[in-house]
């Protein structure tokens, strides 16, 4: 890890770079996937399938059979971690329904707003290195609880042309409607246009590769809604010399596993838990059977010294890291001026690992510094407001002059006359 001590204001914003791979030089390849696909449906699906994962599929939906052969693989104590992770997103989760009640902004004149589900959802859950059964229950969850009428899923089969048993059984526990043997780009294609076998979709979730980063930054453009701008996923500790050295060491570790592209960032006040960090870095890293994606995610991860909290705060706010660990000694004093971050995780005993698997929180987040203007997922990710309004004569009669000479005033006679004609013709 590069060890960074003081750094001057002028140079936070070069400092805190990711290590963000360009997508935009793999759009024209991806472009010509998503048109096969969008032209070709199955038969294009079922081809990229073959190419990219060395598949040959004869159907790609899959059935009932293998679901049930797939719960039945699944360790018992694994689902009941599966279980446990469930009741407490689903609580979370459910809390979040909006309030929203009838305003009487004047006389005579009613506006609501009514929340209503999205009606078609699909989520994409990468195959990759990591079975990542704990995203379908991110993402599939917070849909049930909205009652989106059709919640499919799509993530890449194997060599063997199977989905991992614990990615399906969480999809049955979670209330996934179908699911798709379907990765990559051409995932995200079927889902945003539809096939004769994949239904299209209004909304794609789920991260991915940078294929289906790019992939979904297009299908965004003009055929489908995406959850957010995705990216390498990254944790950021703030620690002062109360900070547990071990702990803190685990939480880099824990996002550097990861994948290559990972970032890990430490600001601290203390110079002499760098030391104590670094130490531990090197024992945790020599047991972990992913240590070498760790170790190249640790070459661009960083550890900051600053001279006062209230920089680190500052540092961490111009960062909006995806995930916050605040270990010091006063971390809710910290946390109240923290404003720009994914997930929050506050003292020695909250690790990143609870809100990625079984907190409650969701762990599809804001990176690459978009935590400054969007949300994690959410309940109101699989909502939409809309809008209603009753107005009587009376309330009409009252708002008329303003919206007249409004409307006159931007030449729009039209409008005008839609309130003049009621009143006055």
């Amino acid at each position: 890890m590069q060890i960074i001590k003081y750094p001057a204001r002028e140079t936070w914003n070069s400092l805190l770079t990711r290590p963000v791979f360009d997508s935009s030089n793999l759009f024209a390849s991806v472009s010509q996937v998503l048109e096969d696909v969008r032209a070709n449906g199955d038969k294009a699906v079922k081809k990229y399938t073959q190419q990219f994962d060395g598949v040959d599929m004869d159907a790609i939906e899959v059935t009932k059979t293998e679901i049930e052969s797939a719960e039945k693989s699944v360790a018992p104590l694994l689902k009941q971690a599966i279980e446990m992770a469930k009741r407490n997103i689903w609580k979370f989760h459910s809390e979040q329904q909006p309030e929203l009640k009838e305003i009487q902004t004047s006389p005579g004149v009613y506006c609501w707003q009514k929340a209503i589900a999205i009606e078609k959802v699909g989520l994409y859950i990468p195959g990759g290195t990591a079975p990542l059964f704990s995203t379908v229950l991110m993402l599939a969850i917070p849909a049930q609880i909205a009652e989106c009428k059709e919640i499919i899923l799509c993530s890449p089969p194997d060599k063997s042309g199977n989905i991992h048993p614990a990615v399906l059984y969480a999809a049955k526990v979670a209330g996934v409607h179908r699911i798709f043997k379907i990765g990559g780009t051409q995932a995200i294609a079927a889902m945003a246009y539809g096939t004769e076998t994949v239904p299209k979709v209004y909304k794609i979730f789920g991260p991915g590769n940078q294929y289906v980063t790019a992939a979904k930054q297009l299908v965004s453009l003009k055929d489908v809604a995406i959850d957010m701008p995705a990216g390498p996923s990254e944790v950021e500790v703030l620690a002062d010399e109360t900070a547990n050295p071990a702990f803190v060491a685990s939480d880099l570790l824990s996002q550097a596993e990861h994948g290559v592209d990972s970032q890990s960032i430490l600001i601290t006040t203390s110079e002499e838990l760098i030391e104590k960090v670094l130490e531990e870095i090197n024992i945790q890293l020599a047991e972990l059977p992913r240590k070498e994606f760790a170790k190249k995610a640790l070459e661009h991860s960083k550890i900051i010294l600053v001279k006062t909290l209230e920089e680190a705060v500052e540092m961490t706010n111009e960062y909006a890291p995806e995930h916050l660990i605040i270990a010091t000694r006063y971390y809710k004093g910290v946390a109240e001026n923290i404003v720009n971050a994914g997930s929050v995780f506050l003292g020695n005993y909250t690790p990143e690992s609870a809100g990625d698997y079984a907190s409650g929180t969701n762990h599809t987040l804001p990176t690459n510094g978009y935590a400054k203007a969007y949300s994690g997922v959410n309940l109101d990710s699989f909502l939409r407001k809309v809008t209603f309004q009753e107005i009587t004569k009376e309330g009409l009669t009252n708002l008329s002059n303003a919206i007249i000479l409004m409307a006159e005033n931007e030449e729009l006679q039209a409008h005008s006359n839609a309130v003049k004609i009621r009143l006055f013709e």
